[in-house]
């Protein structure tokens, strides 16, 4: 809806460039395809889920010493703030706060295209990290996997 709205403010006869220095019709349309485009990476988010969704149910039994696709992992510097991450095939980025769970608070998806979710992948409980983040080294290990 919002992505149609700014399609719409960008072809509507009122947005039309009045001088050179009139530049709502392209803010316009930067913002409609930018909204379009996330449209399309939460439909891609919600089906990838959808079909992964017997591989990802947290009811299945887990390995719980090596870090997989569907792992809640801890790392050590994050156990005091009770925050977790999900590897998950979509939507990585996404943070949710759990208010059932004592033990788990907050949650970040990751997916394996990320620096930190591929550092993570197939490593096993205690394993050390290293992520690149711009010209500093952030290291880590794991403490526990879910």
């Amino acid at each position: 809806m919002a992505a149609d709205n700014a399609h719409k403010a960008a072809t509507d006869d009122q947005s039309v460039a009045e001088t050179q220095y009139d530049t709502l019709a392209i803010e316009q349309s930067y913002l409609a395809a930018g909204q379009s485009r996330r449209v399309d990476d939460i439909r891609y988010a919600i089906k990838t889920l959808a079909s992964l969704q017997d591989q990802l149910s947290l009811n299945r039994p887990v390995d719980k010493t090596k870090v997989m696709m569907g792992s809640l992992v801890q790392l050590a510097q994050d156990v005091a703030k009770q925050h977790w991450f999900f590897i998950a095939p979509a939507a990585g980025g996404y943070r949710c706060q759990l208010a059932q769970q004592a033990a788990i608070n907050k949650v970040t998806l990751l997916t394996p295209q990320s620096p930190m979710g591929s550092a993570l992948l197939h490593k096993a409980l205690d394993d050390e990290i290293s992520i690149a983040v711009g010209r500093n080294t952030l290291t880590d290990f794991i403490t526990a996997i879910q």
